[in-house]
């Protein structure tokens, strides 16, 4: 167990501290696509929601795009820009203390609030096949629950 959970530590934090700066590199890359807007719903407040758009290759890794955003009436929303078709999934963590990374307890288990699309109820490290959904040429519009 504890080391499942150390694994879920790792991969979370290199995530989320490379999520920034990938934002500048993958946005000159990408000439063409369509919009995937992202709204979190969360009961917390303070800090700010870090996001990352990932496909299968870049998955618990440095996203493909990473952005952040503040909190407003319990919901933050952003757009990924110029996403070409193909399988995706996002990945979401609630920065309570924008240090631009998750925080953990001790014993390796969470202290910010995480999610990922298609809202799934993982026990253990997260999984490519539970968040991946497919991108065509019409507009998205994604919730993740927090």
């Amino acid at each position: 167990m504890k080391t499942t959970l150390l694994t879920i530590t790792l991969a979370i934090t290199s995530y989320f501290l490379n999520a920034q700066a990938s934002t500048e590199n993958t946005s000159e890359t990408i000439s063409e696509g369509i919009t995937i807007t992202v709204t979190v719903s969360l009961k917390g407040t303070g800090g700010k929601i870090l996001f990352g758009l990932h496909d299968k290759t870049t998955f618990m890794k440095e996203p493909l795009q990473g952005t952040s955003s503040e909190i407003k009436d319990g919901k933050s929303i952003v757009t990924f820009k110029n996403v070409m078709p193909g399988t995706y999934g996002v990945m979401v963590v609630h920065d309570k203390n924008d240090n631009k990374r998750m925080d953990f307890e001790p014993n390796g288990m969470p202290t910010e609030a995480y999610g990922m699309s298609n809202n799934p109820m993982n026990y253990g490290p997260p999984q490519w096949s539970d968040m991946k959904f497919e991108v065509s040429t019409t507009p998205l519009d994604i919730e993740i629950r927090l």
